[in-house]
């Protein structure tokens, strides 16, 4: 995965800034919490895009210039970069990335970053906020240090039903937060978890996670914003099973336990 390193003539100055700000109630237009990233994702000039290696499906890195909010860097990931599969509808990974965020945004858990739908050089897709990490960092190193972040993972995966969750699409980013990434296999109506996160299986969901599954299945069900937003990305028998999922997460208010399929991908890092 590619690092602020190796873009930093492109970044200069704007990532150091970034990074050591001073006033957390201003934070500069491009870190995550800022009001403006959302926009300039969207609508900042993409100058350059170069291919990410190791990906499954075309993914790029592209440099956004902000103008006056400075430049930045975006993962964009266009449909028509989407490699065909078996049990996925062609055409939709991009809409569940964006759907991902939209659900972790809802819960109030932001561990997903900044994304957004827009056109690129190549055709619609999602552009989601470059995040930069410490590469040598992942699932494996963080599980012991990291597990309020890794039980919300976990219990977003179970509700998002994530076939995919390898142990390098945990990151620890340079500003001491973990982030989630990599969630184009989501939101399937088959069961189909597959993730390196079972060290909660069977264990007791945490009280205010389950608040927050709770708050969000009642937006859901009256069709408040976050609802309105997954109807249009995903199919209405995703839509029911989704809603099914948070029914007996809440019912059982336990972590899932690993099912009769594959349930760790391969490869797991």
């Amino acid at each position: 995965m590619a690092t602020a390193a190796d873009y930093s003539d492109v970044l200069g100055p704007e990532y150091e800034q970034a990074h050591t700000t001073a006033d957390p109630d201003c934070p500069p237009p491009w870190l995550p919490e800022s009001p403006l990233v959302l926009n300039l994702l969207a609508n900042a000039d993409i100058t350059a895009i170069d291919l990410a290696p190791d990906g499954s499906n075309y993914t790029f890195v592209a440099q956004l210039d902000g103008g006056p909010a400075g430049k930045w860097l975006g993962i964009y990931k266009p449909r028509r970069g989407e490699i065909p599969l078996r049990d996925f509808p062609d055409g939709t990974l991009y809409k569940r990335e964006y759907a991902s965020y939209v659900v972790s945004d809802a819960l109030g858990w932001g561990f997903v970053p900044p994304t957004v739908v827009r056109e690129g050089q190549h055709g619609v897709g999602t552009m989601q906020l470059f995040i930069a990490s410490a590469h040598t960092e992942n699932y494996f190193s963080l599980r012991e240090q990291r597990v309020d972040d890794l039980q919300r993972m976990a219990l977003f995966d179970a509700l998002a039903n994530n076939a995919d969750r390898k142990g390098s699409h945990c990151l620890l980013g340079l500003d001491g937060r973990m982030w989630g990434i990599d969630h184009g296999l989501t939101f399937h109506h088959v069961p189909k978890l597959r993730t390196v996160i079972w060290d909660y299986q069977g264990e007791p969901i945490p009280e205010g996670l389950l608040a927050d599954l709770d708050r969000f299945h009642t937006d859901f069900s009256g069709n408040g914003a976050a609802g309105q937003a997954l109807a249009a990305l995903l199919h209405p028998v995703e839509m029911e099973a989704l809603v099914q999922r948070c029914r007996v997460l809440l019912t059982e208010r336990t972590y899932p336990l690993p099912g009769p399929w594959r349930s760790v991908p391969w490869p797991p890092l």
